[in-house]
């Protein structure tokens, strides 16, 4: 089943007098809708947009895995255990709260800052709950197209794919899939030699998100022009202890 959510169903939040301006897809901070709380391990997909200057003082994290793709400008990310990077377009950051940490996150460059974080709740780890986890941080910068990304503590994959107009690519076989359109369009369906619209296919447009379940045999296109999709691949819902 595909499901399609438009970046106009966005909850908005954000502080604009502060320059900060949020698009959030699930219910989060005072957004709350208890038919859209998630979607796999998924639990949060926020379109971030910042002003020069503009960001998050330092706030806690804990027991959840923290993933952000930088779309235009540069992140400054300090926190409690002493990690600091600046984070460009094409880089992908990934901080694992773990039993806790606090970070600030602000637009460290002189033109406007736009990413999209992400936000994944890890499984029990087994024996030692997830709460016994020590915070880890990393960043791959300038992550090659189609490289997967496994994030640590979950069952989800990354994958970047940036397409030109006609390109293909398959979208993963999984029980919960996520794309999310970073810019440009793109169709997804179950495809065709042709070019042209396919019955049963949608077209996504930047900010719109497909959630998919049970993938199979499906794949994504670009459609007028260059595309950068999001694409999560997830094989579990949260756990929780």
């Amino acid at each position: 089943m595909l499901h399609v959510w438009r970046a106009d169903d966005r909850y908005r939040g954000g502080d604009a007098a502060a320059g900060i301006d949020t698009r959030h897809a699930f219910s989060f901070s005072g957004f709350y809708d208890p038919d859209n709380v998630g979607f796999g391990q998924l639990v949060a997909c926020n379109e971030e947009r910042l002003a020069p200057g503009a960001g998050f003082p330092e706030h806690p994290h804990r027991d959840v895995e923290i993933v952000t793709w930088v779309v235009e400008g540069e992140l400054e990310h300090l926190d409690s255990t002493g990690k600091s990077s600046r984070v460009r377009a094409g880089d992908v950051q990934r901080m694992g709260a773990g039993s806790g940490v606090r970070h600030v996150e602000r637009n460290a460059g002189d033109e406007p800052l736009q990413f999209v974080q992400m936000w994944l709740v890890p499984g029990t780890g087994g024996d030692q709950g997830p709460d016994s986890r020590e915070p880890e941080y990393e960043v791959v910068h300038g992550i090659a197209d189609g490289t997967p990304f496994a994030v640590p503590n979950t069952e989800a994959v990354l994958h970047v794919r940036r397409l030109a107009e006609g390109e293909r690519t398959a979208v993963p076989d999984a029980a919960w899939v996520y794309v999310h359109v970073v810019r440009g369009a793109a169709r997804i369906g179950s495809g065709s030699a042709g070019g042209g619209a396919v019955p049963g296919e949608e077209r996504l447009e930047a900010g719109d998100a497909a959630r998919i379940t049970d993938a199979r045999d499906l794949e994504a296109r670009g459609v007028d022009g260059p595309v950068e999709l999001l694409m999560w691949e997830m094989h579990a819902e949260p756990g929780y202890g």
